[in-house]
């Protein structure tokens, strides 16, 4: 399997099959935006307040899992000494970090009407204000520091210390009292949330997640060039 992600197998997909990946982004984000803000319902509470977890919950979903990719690659670059997972990290990170801006600042609209506050120092979202902290620090070693095998070395560091604060963030509801109301979407039980909600939210997800396939392609196509140029020096 960790023959496929090559360098040039990803080099390929981005010569490829870039195009026909945007179009089906469009596609979902088109159909995606239709059924969150037409088809689906608003909340008998909140009403259409509620529409912001279309993006909010998405943004926070992938700042999670495009950290623990991070996080991945980090270890098997450190264990294994393959280069190209230095660049799949280097190249998801700034996509993290923008859905991690994006979910405090959802957030943050959502709570205002919610819980009468923009910020309060809640479990999650100061453990989601971490998670910030924590991809602007891998972001700036690669910014300051020119030597790019030590850099590797304290980013992968990083982002390997950094994976002990998600699962803060994911149960954080259920091990403190917190204003978040507990996970309506499970994956070994039955989901709480209705699927006229849900469907959307699915949609909106994938959406997210074939956009960030998008820019990881771009990106990662960028620093292996960078990576070549800078080896020629």
């Amino acid at each position: 399997m960790l023959d496929y992600l090559s360098t040039k197998n990803f080099k390929y997909v981005h010569d490829h099959y870039l195009f026909w990946i945007k179009i089906f982004f469009l596609t979902l984000v088109i159909f995606g935006l239709i059924t969150s803000l037409f088809v689906s319902p608003a909340d008998y509470l909140q009403g259409d307040t509620v529409r912001i977890m279309y993006v909010h919950v998405p943004a926070s979903w992938l700042a999670l899992q495009i950290f623990a990719v991070m996080s991945i690659c980090s270890f098997i670059t450190l264990i294994f000494k393959t280069r190209v997972f230095t660049l799949i990290a280097k190249s998801v990170a700034p996509i993290g970090f923008t859905f991690s801006l994006i979910s405090l600042f959802t957030g943050s609209i959502w709570g205002q009407p919610t819980w009468g506050t923009f910020w309060t120092w809640d479990a999650r979202l100061t453990s989601m204000l971490v998670l910030v902290i924590f991809y602007i620090i891998y972001i700036i070693i690669w910014k300051i520091i020119p030597k790019f095998n030590l850099a590797e070395k304290l980013t992968s560091i990083v982002s390997l210390i950094g994976l002990a604060n998600l699962p803060i963030i994911k149960f954080s509801v259920e091990w403190w009292n917190t204003l978040h109301q507990p996970s309506t979407i499970k994956l070994t039980e039955s989901s709480t949330i209705h699927s006229t909600m849900l469907t959307p939210l699915l949609i909106m997800f994938f959406a997210f997640l074939i956009f960030s396939i998008i820019i990881f392609l771009i990106r990662f196509k960028l620093e292996s060039l960078n990576l070549k140029i800078n080896s020629n020096r």
